[in-house]
Formats: structure tokens, C-alpha cells, sequence
């Protein structure tokens, strides 16, 4: 069988660890049918678009998509390509396994987490008013006629949206997933001791999902709580369900308890396909040095494999990979005792590394 999938390269490091996992995919004798695409900064000089038509039809047509990270300005210019991309496509489960694999440095080596965000509500919604505009103006006088507490004039405004429907789905996702993949606890988090209405609604929402499943453990916990007892006791979570910002920071959180962004892989999932990417940005600066890990990008790519029903070759990479970090010879320069050892290798020498071990496992 060959699997039609879109490759998307991104910007930044994107290439070098997108190039690193397709010979990987290639090499465990699967065999694909690349449609490449473009989004981001290469999209706008190629087809003066950030987030062309045509990579949305691609993805649309394939169902799968394996995709390299994009840079996003922070604080100015365009809105950002991978939220753009989620909303278009629905993509509205984002999953982020977070995982210690012997050999990676970090203080912890029982972690095992899988973070499921809410991908297209909450302050990502893309709700804003811009200091000094006309809508922040008609926002102001709304609370004004609604008896809300002032705030400064020289606001700007965005908007934190929380629907049941945004909700009940990503919660019946977050059991499904648990279901499927042998978990044992769902966690939903919220603040809702403060936001009443927002994530109040979220809380009610989850707890009613959960009760539909008594199989499944189940525990809501606010999330600044959360991230204290993620530092101090990580082995305690299972599944995380979360509104979309706290996901966003949440997941951040988890990959530094397991070594870092780049041990972190994801998949966007939704009504209209599957996005693999890493967890980590396109990191401009280091763009073209051969320098970047690319295990979150592979991993990912383990993901889809195992979303593709192809299990036994996802089993050899991800086995592949473990004894590669485990040795500890053939990894870059984070993953070194320490991050000036001459010895790191490059992001194709990884790959190089991960590809010989395949034919041992």
C-alpha cells in the first residue's frame, strides 16, 4: 500500500528535520507518496501567500500531513500560519505525547503524559480590537451599559471564547483517546475558581463528559496548581484535557520534564485530516547549520505511522530512536551532558544513526 501524505517543509530548521524524518519514514520499507506544500515564510516568496489554497487542498485531499515548523513575528505582522491552519481545517484536538526516554538529560524518568488541547477556541479564537479602534471603543461602552468594573481606555481587547460544543468534543476526545491508547486518567484544567463563565463552563462541560465514562478515572484541577504539581510529582498525570491557552503553555511545561522541546512530538487532529509537526518553532537563527535535533520531528512521524495503521514500523523507530538516545553518541549537542561537546552530531548524522539502527531492530 502507499500512503498519499502532504509534506510541508516550513521555514527556519524546518527543512533539515523534515528531510531527517522522511528518510527515516522511507527507510523502515513503507512507502509514501509525498505531495509537497508550503506555509509560512517560503509560501509567501513561492506563492505570495503564507498559507496558500493549495497546501489547504492538499492536506483536504490526503488526510494526513507531515509538517515542518513555520516562523511567526512575535507581537507584530501576520497572525500566526499554524493557528490559521487549525481553524481552517477544524483541526480542533491537538496531542502532545511528552515522554523520558533513558539517555535524554533531565531530572525526572518516569514521565509519560499525553497533553490534549483545545485547539480553536479561547484567546486563540482571533477576537481582537486594537488599541484605540472603533471596536474597542463599542467594547468599552457595552460594559459601560452592563455595569462591568472600568478599565483603562487605552486598551486593547481580545476575546476568551469557551463554547459547550468547542468543549464537549475535545473532552469526549481526550476518554476517547484514553480508551484506545490503555490510560488510565483524564484530567481536565481549568480556572475556574476566577473565570467563572468561561472556564466554568468548560469545568461543567468535563465533568458531565466524564460521568459517561466511569471506566476512566477522572480529576479536574486548576492550572496553576497543576503546574506546581507537574514540577513536583509529573508521574501523578496521565491525560491532561485543556482550554487552548493553558494547553499551549501546559505542553511547554511537560517537554521540559522530559528533555525539552526537542523530545516533544504532536498531532493536530480534526474534521478535515491529520497535521504531524514538532512541538518546537522554526528557530530562524540556527536555520542551515545541520545543528537541530530533529527526534520531536521523527517522533511525530511515529505518530503517523500509527495513525496510518502501519504499528510495527512505528515500534522499530521509536525503538530505533530509544537506543540511539540511550547510547548517547550519535545526538546533538542538547542532548550531551554537555551542550559544548565536540562529539554532537548533526541533524542528518541523527538521521544517518537512526536509519542503521533500523536495520537492527
Amino acid at each position: 500500500m502507499i500512503h498519499e501524505v502532504t509534506l510541508i517543509p516550513g521555514d527556519g530548521v524546518g527543512p533539515e528535520v523534515v528531510e531527517a524524518t522522511r528518510r527515516v519514514l522511507e527507510a523502515t520499507g513503507v512507502r509514501f507518496k509525498w505531495d509537497l506544500a508550503y506555509a509560512g515564510e517560503i509560501a509567501q516568496k513561492k506563492l505570495g501567500s503564507l498559507l496558500p489554497e493549495s497546501t489547504l487542498e492538499s492536506i483536504k485531499r490526503n488526510r494526513v500531513a507531515l509538517k515542518g515548523p513555520v516562523t511567526t513575528p512575535v507581537g507584530s505582522g501576520f497572525r500566526s500560519v499554524n493557528v490559521a491552519l487549525r481553524q481552517e481545517l477544524d483541526l480542533y484536538a491537538c496531542v502532545r505525547p511528552c515522554k523520558t526516554y533513558p539517555g535524554v538529560p533531565t531530572c525526572y524518568d518516569k514521565v509519560d503524559i499525553t497533553v490534549i488541547r483545545e485547539n480553536t477556541e479561547d484567546l486563540y479564537a482571533g477576537i481582537e480590537f486594537e488599541r484605540g479602534s472603533a471596536g474597542v471603543s463599542r467594547v468599552l461602552k457595552l460594559l459601560e451599559e452592563t455595569g462591568s468594573p472600568k478599565v483603562f481606555p487605552d486598551c486593547g481587547i481580545s476575546l476568551k471564547v469557551i463554547s459547550e460544543t468547542g468543549t464537549r468534543r475535545i473532552v469526549e476526545f481526550a476518554f476517547r483517546y484514553a480508551r484506545e491508547n490503555g490510560r488510565r486518567k483524564v484530567v481536565a484544567v481549568h480556572k475556574a475558581n476566577i473565570l467563572k463563565y468561561s472556564d466554568g463552563l468548560f469545568l461543567s462541560v468535563a465533568r458531565q463528559v466524564a460521568a459517561q465514562h466511569p471506566d476512566i478515572e477522572f480529576e479536574d484541577v486548576i492550572v496553576d496548581a497543576l503546574c506546581m504539581r507537574l514540577v513536583r510529582w509529573p508521574e501523578q498525570f496521565d491525560v491532561l484535557v485543556l482550554p487552548n491557552l493553558y494547553g499551549d503553555i501546559v505542553s511547554d511545561l511537560c517537554a521540559g520534564l522530559v528533555g525539552g522541546l526537542g523530545m516533544a512530538p504532536g498531532a493536530n487532529i480534526g474534521t478535515e485530516g491529520v497535521v504531524f509537526e514538532a512541538t518546537h518553532g522554526s528557530a530562524p537563527k540556527y536555520a542551515g547549520q545541520n545543528k537541530v535535533n530533529p527526534f520531536a520531528m521523527m517522533l511525530s512521524g511515529v505518530m503517523m505511522l500509527r495513525h496510518l495503521g502501519e504499528q510495527d514500523a512505528a515500534d522499530r523507530v521509536e525503538r530505533a530512536i530509544a537506543g540511539i538516545i540511550k547510547e548517547g553518541r550519535t545526538v546533538t549537542y542538547e542532548l550531551k551532558p554537555s551542550r559544548d561537546d565536540p562529539t554532537a552530531a548533526g541533524t542528518s548524522q541523527v538521521a544517518d544513526a537512526v536509519i542503521a539502527r533500523l536495520r537492527e531492530v
